[in-house]
């Protein structure tokens, strides 16, 4: 008898990178296999990844997953596609004849690129940050991947005689796993999805193409840039390991995965997603719409090359659960993720502790470069408990200034929020979610909504076939929800001394102040 098909997603994110195999009938988890990725912080506001290592945790994440599915007697070949999703706007350029990558991975978070946003604003007309936004969707800020890719060719020699001789490819992370896993120098796909294409401040949102006008702007030359295809088709075979010769056909920016994942299909469907970052998307259907109230115009996905592009506001937090990370890394006042909740619990408040964890500044709704982390309220009586409690705090507080953004921007009041990613598992954190916001907080029994739309869109491309996106074909989904406990009048206490604590934290930073560092 023939083996039920199965659908492999490749996730890879800031702070780890995963395979897992999915039944495309249930949406069920078959196996999966995690590695953690070593960040490097050669300087304060610096964030890197070797690109080598990203790609050999995924190989080796593969390897390892199809390793067990051999253990339960489940053959390889069933798995007939393979989807993509990555951390966006990391940045990473490489040589197209070594295939090995001219400079670490610039991360998302990196703030190296201050001085650089500022000179491209002083250039802009009136100095607006926003100058690009009906284009692009968005802001001039270090964020985004043009910005990270200037400062490269400015101050890497390397690179900027790679491009000079014709040998310089440029690409997000999912950019550069799609190259190397089809084939790298010898047969590599150098391609990318409309979702990671318009993060990058190139990509024209409206005409669904790199744009003349936008890389003259940020002096990036064309001939590095990749081609830009949807999020559902097949781009590739793979030509390496187990897998070789399953075709790669689902690529999605994680967010947007995310918002696949948790079936957003119809306008106004919302979710938020807790990882490194905290990430808050909203369906907006096929018109986009740019923001007055700080949000992103972003590709939420394009299921197939026929189809329509469908848009999404995005709220966008730089520090979500890596603000866990750092109690655990730098403060070392727990041992594991998990204990934040212990912690947490065993207090059940603050105390007057309010926490702004602005390590890469602001992004949503300020976009302040200038913010930097800070804790407030502090007295003798404060301890551990309650600045595990504040940071957790932290998160629910700015998910509540970009669900009010969103709010506004539609004129409609969310009356529950989807919610996904590493941080659900607290539940804690979820309840603090709900009261918070003063709405419900509903999340799946399966939290692995970014995996599962990269999965979606690549078992869903024309030549594969094996998932159905209809709703109804995966009513089997459980859902977990979380009701307001707290009156919603001490919570607007709360969050009115938090939104003080944040204003304490702005202009911390003089962004005048050269963070370039030396040539390479």
């Amino acid at each position: 008898m023939a083996s039920k098909p199965l659908v492999g997603a490749i996730d890879q994110g800031t702070s780890s990178s995963r395979f897992l195999v999915f039944n495309p009938k249930t949406a069920e988890i078959v196996v999966q296999h995690q590695v953690e990725i070593l960040q490097k912080l050669p300087q304060a506001g610096w964030a890197e990844e070797d690109p080598k290592e990203i790609l050999h945790s995924v190989i080796e994440c593969i390897e390892k997953a199809c390793d067990k599915l051999k253990q339960l007697k489940i053959d390889v070949s069933s798995i007939k596609a393979i989807g993509v999703s990555n951390q966006r706007e990391t940045t990473i350029v490489w040589d197209k004849k070594t295939g090995l990558p001219l400079y670490n991975a610039i991360l998302w978070l990196d703030l190296r690129t201050q001085s650089t946003a500022e000179k491209l604003i002083n250039n802009a007309p009136n100095k607006n940050k926003n100058v690009l936004q009906e284009k692009t969707g968005l802001p001039i800020s270090t964020y985004f991947s043009a910005v990270k890719l200037r400062w490269i060719l400015d101050n890497v020699e390397k690179v900027r005689k790679a491009v000079a001789e014709g040998r310089a490819l440029f690409g997000t992370v999912d950019c550069w796993l799609i190259w190397c896993l089809t084939g790298a120098q010898e047969s590599g796909v150098h391609c990318t999805d409309v979702t990671n294409a318009s993060r990058t401040m190139l990509f024209n949102i409206h005409t669904l193409k790199w744009d003349p006008d936008l890389c003259k702007f940020f002096d990036i030359p064309m001939s590095i840039l990749p081609e830009v295809r949807s999020s559902s088709e097949i781009y590739g075979l793979m030509r390496c390991g187990t897998l070789a010769k399953v075709p790669i056909s689902g690529c999605l920016g994680d967010q947007s995965a995310a918002l696949v994942g948790q079936m957003c299909f119809k306008p106004g469907q919302s979710k938020n997603t807790y990882g490194t970052g905290c990430f808050l998307l909203s369906n907006i259907g096929e018109k986009p719409v740019i923001s007055q109230h700080g949000l992103l115009t972003t590709l939420a996905y394009k299921m197939g090359k026929d189809k329509p592009a469908v848009y999404a506001l995005e709220g966008s937090v730089a520090i979500g659960g890596a603000v866990v990370r750092w109690l655990r890394d730098n403060l070392h006042i727990i041992s594991t993720a998990e204990e934040v909740e212990k912690l947490a619990a065993s207090v059940g408040s603050s105390y007057g502790c309010y926490f702004v964890p602005a390590f890469s500044g602001l992004y949503a709704p300020y976009w302040d470069p200038t913010a930097r982390g800070t804790i407030c309220g502090l007295t003798q009586y404060t301890n551990r408990n309650h600045i595990a409690f504040a940071a957790l705090e932290a998160v629910a507080f700015q998910t509540r200034e970009l669900l009010e953004a969103m709010n506004k921007e539609s004129g409609i009041k969310q009356s529950a929020l989807q919610v996904d990613g590493g941080m659900t598992a607290n539940k804690i954190m979820m309840q603090l979610q709900s009261d918070i916001l003063s709405i419900p907080v509903v999340k799946p029994a399966m939290a692995e909504t970014t995996a599962l739309g990269a999965a979606m869109a690549a078992g869903a491309a024309d030549g594969v076939g094996v998932w159905n996106l209809s709703p109804d074909a995966l009513s089997a989904v459980v859902w977990e929800r979380f009701e307001p406990q707290i009156e919603a009048s001490e919570i607007n206490k709360r969050f009115t001394k938090w939104k003080l604590a944040v204003e304490k934290s702005r202009g911390w930073e003089n962004t005048n102040t050269d963070t370039s560092g030396g040539g390479c």
